[in-house]
């Protein structure tokens, strides 16, 4: 038991880098706890403090159901914040030879597509910023498997130069793994002050 209990375990270590995917290469990722939210600073001491978000803004920890909107703050490097509003539209299966290119390692794990559509709400200027979204399995935890880049049938976008109004649109994709056998039923964003520890959470 002890053998099959590593093997297992090994696999849902695996880290798949877009770096490498055009020569198919994929590195095991380190476990690590997600990092705390810096401290930010006061408006008094900064001039990229974050505005005030505009609208109802969705609480932290909020259910959500797949098609529903949600409205949070957002922050994109070091200058740039503001409010969008996130709709996840689909949660999509692939197939595990829509990972070929990441080569053995990526035997036994399944691809979810994470789809969702952004939105500027107050007209910040938001431009090339991109969002991502996390899977929870069945038990409303962490897959175990982390995957960044690509595949032919889920490709990550950025907002566009012209992500500077209000109503400015883009859609997008997130690329998450799970172990053979197992599914994802649901798509979390998890960025920012309070949704670090309570994210916002659209279940199927």
């Amino acid at each position: 038991m002890k053998h099959v209990r590593t093997t297992a375990l090994l696999a849902a270590a695996f880290f798949l880098s877009a770096c490498g995917s055009e020569s198919g290469q994929a590195v095991p990722a380190t476990p690590t706890e997600t990092p705390a939210a810096p401290t930010s600073a006061s408006p008094e001491s900064s001039p990229t403090a974050a505005a005030a978000p505009v609208g109802d803004v969705t609480k932290p920890g909020t259910e959500l159901k797949l098609g529903e909107r949600a409205v949070v703050p957002f922050k994109y490097g070091t200058t740039k914040s503001g409010t969008i509003a996130i709709t996840v539209t689909a949660i999509d299966k692939g197939a595990n030879a829509d990972l070929a290119k990441y080569g053995d390692k990526a035997k036994g794990i399944t691809p979810f597509y994470l789809r969702a559509t952004v939105e500027n709400v107050d007209g910040a200027d938001l431009s090339y910023a991109s969002v991502s979204l996390r899977a929870l399995g069945a038990d409303g935890r962490s897959t175990g498997v982390i995957i960044t880049g690509s595949t032919d049938g889920c490709k990550s976008a950025t907002a566009g130069k012209d992500f500077t109004t209000a109503g400015a649109k883009f859609e997008t994709c997130t690329l998450q793994g799970a172990r053979e056998g197992s599914a994802v039923e649901a798509a979390t964003f998890d960025k920012g002050d309070g949704y670090d520890k309570s994210p916002v959470v659209w279940k199927n």
